[in-house]
């Protein structure tokens, strides 16, 4: 890579990684598992992981699932999680470190192909608060109460993995046509488990790196709105948020140039908001509490929303749902409908998530898939389904608005989330 091709990088606080792959002699498919905040709900899932993993080398074993946050245990997770990161170090479980930016295609049962590229990002460049003007912004609220186990998982730990997925706004696809995975060295292929689809990478070369810093730049120069904005955060807000922190922690005990300190990156994935194989899905609320008086209780959260309540047969409410962006359903074991927005210029999570957050002692989950949302208010508390969100909307709103509500949306199903694979050093 040329000097001039670096410097417009990290102009745009872009770095090409040091990346750890496992060798050739690990089992891939056990090896790479799903983001950690997924199927939070469902113990079941996270333990056919383990089933399927045993003792071999995985990412499993260096993640904490965010399913097992409540158990009481998270003292020796973590130390155990911390232990084989130095374990998988030392033992040759991972190849050479190699500089390189990774052209990533996913499939999965929903789509043929979805482009990421694999990045460092400057952490110094990111704000994840409410209003930032940063280069790279979360797309919605952070919820800072949820960042302290991950910060202690990621505190003291020698390597990252990530689960980050970054958009760009690219609606040329200016980026990813300019890549060309066909003359590209294949790093690795691999099927991923339990519905997970495949993932294969491949290494990019000077010339593709030179490419990437000018369309990156040129996407920067010409940002609709606020030209300082090019990356918005789209999956893993959260874990984004823990490195942040992290590094703010780590580097007050810093003196002079940290510009090549490897705690002050972190290790993420671009993807054009506009790629194809990209699907952004709403993701419902399900109230595990229970709810004494539904008719009441019903009542009352339209009120709160400003909306009329329109009763539907049990197999109509997702397609009352589908009907309007302004309409959100609920289920719950003896009664379904959709709740009707007033004020058709408010997104409908960001009324439904006002309102909740008004209500006192409810414990509200978050859940991928109408399916699961359904069948989990039909047998305790409501499920909440919100309609598709408009991805063309998403950056105009962050760079006008600022960040959507937490949980606004999810960028596809939950077996088509990022699974972790490359790993980074950190310290």
């Amino acid at each position: 890579m040329t000097h001039e091709t670096e410097d417009v990088l990290s102009r745009l606080g872009v770095a090409v990684p040091e990346i750890l792959l496992p060798t050739a002699a690990v089992d891939l498919a056990k090896w790479a598992v799903i983001a950690c905040d997924q199927h939070t709900s469902e113990p079941d899932y996270w333990h056919s992981v383990a089933g399927i993993v045993a003792d071999a080398p995985s990412t499993l074993h260096l993640i904490f699932p965010e399913v097992y946050l409540n158990d009481g245990d998270a003292d020796s997770r973590i130390e155990r999680i911390h232990k084989t990161m130095h374990d998988y170090l030392s033992t040759g479980v991972f190849r050479a470190p190699l500089e390189a930016m990774v052209l990533t295609h996913r499939s999965t049962p929903h789509v043929a192909r979805r482009r990421g590229l694999l990045v460092a990002l400057d952490l110094d460049r990111y704000d994840y608060r409410p209003g930032a003007r940063a280069l790279i912004r979360a797309s919605e609220a952070t919820i800072v109460d949820r960042l302290p186990p991950r910060v202690r998982v990621r505190a003291g730990a020698p390597l990252e993995l990530p689960h980050v997925l970054v958009l760009i706004d690219d609606p040329d696809d200016s980026l990813f046509s300019g890549l060309d995975h066909a003359s590209l060295p294949e790093l690795y292929s691999a099927e991923l488990m339990l519905g997970g689809g495949i993932v294969s990478g491949y290494r990019l070369g000077p010339a593709e790196q030179a490419h990437v810093a000018r369309s990156l730049a040129t996407l920067h120069s010409d940002g609709a709105g606020d030209a300082s904005f090019l990356f918005a955060v789209g999956d893993g807000n959260h874990s984004l948020a823990t490195a942040k922190q992290v590094w703010e922690q780590s580097k007050r005990s810093l003196t002079g140039d940290t510009s090549g300190h490897p705690g002050r990156y972190a290790l993420v994935e671009l993807v054009n908001v506009y790629d194809p194989g990209l699907r952004f899905e709403p993701i419902h609320r399900h109230v595990r509490s229970a709810i004494d008086d539904l008719d009441a209780w019903i009542a009352a959260l339209a009120q709160a929303m400003d909306a009329t309540v329109r009763e539907c047969a049990a197999d109509q409410t997702m397609q009352g749902v589908d009907d309007s962006p302004n309409t959100i359903g609920f289920v719950a074991r003896n009664r379904q409908g959709v709740f009707v927005l007033h004020n058709d210029q408010q997104l409908a999570v960001t009324a439904l998530q006002e309102a909740l957050d008004q209500i006192n002692g409810i414990d509200v989950d978050y859940i991928h898939g109408s399916d699961t949302a359904i069948a989990l208010g039909r047998d305790h508390g409501v499920g909440l389904l919100l309609p598709a969100f408009d991805e063309r909307l998403l950056f105009a709103t962050v760079a006008n608005d600022g960040v959507l509500p937490r949980k606004a949306f999810s960028l596809g199903e939950a077996e088509e989330k990022r699974y972790y694979f490359e790993a980074r050093k950190v310290l």
